[in-house]
C-alpha cells in the first residue's frame, strides 16, 4: 500500500489548512481512496486528520482485499527541514499507534516514510562536451547527500527547456528491509502513474493526487468533501 499526504493552506480562512491522504487500494496502484480534512493546528492535524484518514484506508483495503496490507510505503510532502525533528517524534509515532489500532503489530508490518522535498535549490548537470540536463531516472544517493540521512535525489521530469528540477527523498524510517536501489526504483516508477499527465511527474503519483485534493479543497471548497466522492479521482 503506497499512501501519499500533502497540506495546503486554507485561502479562505487564515491559520486553517487542509490535510489530504491518498492511499492505494490494489497492486498495481490504479485505484485509490481519498480524504481531505481540515484543521487549524499540528497536533490537531495528527490526531484529527491523518490517524482516523490512514484508519479508514486501511479498512477499505481490508474490506476490499480481504486482508491488511503487509507492507506501506508513505510518502509526505509539505514538510520543511526545521519540521523533521517534530515528524520524526510525534507523527511517525501517532501513525505506527494507528496501524497498531487496526490491527498491525510492529513485528508483522513492513513500513517505510519518506519525506518529500520540491522546492530544493540543488540541481545536477550532465557532463560531456557542453553541460546538458540528466536524463529522466538519474539518482543521486552519494557525495552530495548528507552523510547522516539515508536519503536520495532522483530526476524524473524530462523538460523541454531551463534546467530540470530535481527532487529530494529522505528516508526517515525504514523497517521495510528493501535494498535502497528497490526504493529508489519503485519511487521512479510511481512518478508514471499520474493519470493527468502521458509522462513522468516531479513526485510519486499519490504524492500528486494528494497535492491535487489538498490544492482544491483550499482554495475552491474550503470544506470537507462528500464521502461518496472518496473512492473516485475528482479532484483531477
Amino acid at each position: 500500500m503506497v499512501i501519499g499526504y500533502d497540506t495546503y493552506h486554507d485561502t479562505a480562512q487564515k491559520g486553517r489548512s487542509v490535510g489530504a491522504v491518498v492511499a492505494s487500494m490494489n497492486s498495481t496502484f490504479t485505484k485509490y481512496l481519498s480524504v481531505a480534512n481540515l484543521h487549524t493546528n499540528p497536533a490537531q492535524e495528527l490526531n484529527d486528520n491523518m490517524c482516523p484518514a490512514i484508519a479508514k484506508a486501511l479498512r477499505k483495503y481490508a474490506e476490499i482485499n480481504g486482508n491488511l496490507p503487509a507492507r506501506v510505503i508513505m510518502y509526505r510532502d509539505g514538510v520543511g527541514d526545521g519540521q523533521i525533528p517534530y515528524v520524526m517524534e510525534h507523527e511517525i509515532a501517532a501513525i505506527q499507534n494507528c496501524f497498531r489500532q487496526a490491527g498491525l503489530t510492529d513485528d508483522q508490518l513492513l513500513f517505510t516514510y519518506i519525506i518529500v522535498s520540491k522546492r530544493i535549490n540543488t540541481r545536477f548537470f550532465k557532463m560531456n562536451g557542453k553541460p546538458s540536463n540528466p536524463p529522466s531516472g538519474t539518482i543521486v544517493d552519494d557525495v552530495v547527500t548528507l552523510p547522516e540521512r539515508y536519503d536520495f535525489f532522483l530526476v524524473s521530469q524530462s523538460v523541454r527547456q531551463g534546467t530540470v528540477n530535481p527532487t529530494s527523498y529522505n528516508v526517515i524510517k525504514d523497517t521495510s528491509g528493501l535494498k535502497p536501489d528497490h526504493l529508489q526504483k519503485l519511487t521512479y516508477k510511481l512518478t508514471h502513474l499520474y493519470y493527468n499527465w502521458p509522462g513522468t511527474v516531479r513526485v510519486p503519483a499519490p504524492c500528486q493526487y494528494a497535492h491535487k485534493l489538498a490544492f482544491l479543497v483550499g482554495e475552491s471548497l474550503h470544506r470537507q468533501p462528500s464521502e461518496q466522492l472518496e473512492e473516485v479521482l475528482y479532484y483531477l
